[in-house]
């Protein structure tokens, strides 16, 4: 495993994370494909094994149950001081004042019973899940200030959002003295690159990490076009990656991964990995071969000509779903 800094911070986190939206009671969420606990243990103990240590996962994932089996995997499988370990606030998770959004109340209530889902005093990196339009960003930032303050959390992040807004949060927390965010995790792979227009130039002017979830596309940049999963056909959020236009795209992640003899996922992963901004891209491992992939693709470095082949025939495309 190689290991990096999370964008200008001294926090050191593994090159590859574990995306822990694969893990979690099926019944209490809303992806019937997740793997429960019994299921999701080989996964969480093969992260280990081979040096995966940033694990993700958030308060809404599977109506918390993600959480539960992460906090117990770390106690079966690992120190906690080994695992930097990332959930979310902001997705909905009852009715009352503080069960959604980034409102104060919100925000100190969902840390507090994310820490004793996890079953630990300290979040090392806590992301803001969406942007929150109908609180003031002074609000949210000074809330995530005091919870720096007081030792449960160590590093902000935020996740998917326009530039501008992640810019309104950052410039409050700068003017006000508050803690800044240090990582963005928005969608990013070769079949989703939007974010280059203004989010990944923003991070890199400001030294934000990225950590990019989706970073395979939802699985369509890791086999030939056309072909099928059964999450693939089932999943509403991955159906959003059936866009014709990318067809010419996957056919060039086949072709390299062809002359180099390596699987598609180890190419499409390459190419995310090449991008200067990005410190950590969060895969989900549903398969034993998915980490191994993940971790292969850090000893493959794509050429410029590879590269070329890869973007040159991306299409533009509208505002997708975050």
């Amino acid at each position: 495993m190689k290991f990096v800094r999370l964008g200008r911070t001294g926090l050191r986190v593994s090159r590859i994370g574990l995306g822990c939206m694969s893990y979690g009671r099926a019944a209490a969420g809303m992806h019937q494909w997740t793997l429960d606990e019994e299921a999701a243990a080989p996964f969480f103990r093969q992260a280990v094994e081979l040096g995966v240590t940033f694990w993700d996962t958030a308060n809404v994932y599977q109506g918390g149950t993600s959480e539960e089996f992460v906090g117990r995997a770390i106690s079966r499988f690992a120190r906690r001081e080994e695992i930097v370990l990332a959930t979310k606030v902001s997705g909905k998770m009852h009715d009352g004042p503080g069960g959604s959004g980034l409102s104060r109340a919100a925000i100190l209530e969902q840390a507090d019973a994310s820490l004793r889902r996890l079953g630990t005093d300290y979040i090392d990196v806590y992301y803001i899940h969406r942007f929150d339009p109908e609180t003031p960003v002074e609000e949210t930032m000074q809330a995530l200030d005091d919870l720096v303050r007081a030792g449960k959390v160590r590093y902000l992040g935020a996740s998917s959002m326009w530039a501008w807004q992640f810019a309104k949060a950052q410039h409050a927390a700068v003017v006000n003295g508050w803690t800044t965010f240090a990582a963005m995790q928005d969608q990013y792979n070769v079949l989703k690159r939007e974010e280059e227009r203004d989010m990944i130039p923003m991070c890199l002017d400001q030294g934000v990490g990225l950590t990019p979830y989706s970073p395979l596309a939802k699985g369509r940049a890791a086999r030939p076009w056309g072909r099928q999963t059964s999450r693939s056909s089932s999943d509403t959020v991955a159906m959003a990656f059936d866009r014709h236009v990318d067809e010419p795209v996957v056919n060039a992640i086949e072709q390299v991964a062809e002359a180099r003899g390596v699987p598609m996922a180890q190419v499409a992963l390459a190419w995310v990995l090449s991008k200067p901004v990005v410190s950590c891209p969060i895969v989900g491992a549903t398969k034993p071969h998915h980490l191994q992939d993940a971790v292969a693709a850090l000893d493959l470095t794509l050429t410029e000509e590879e590269i070329a082949a890869l973007e040159t025939p991306y299409q533009p495309q509208d505002n997708y779903w975050w």
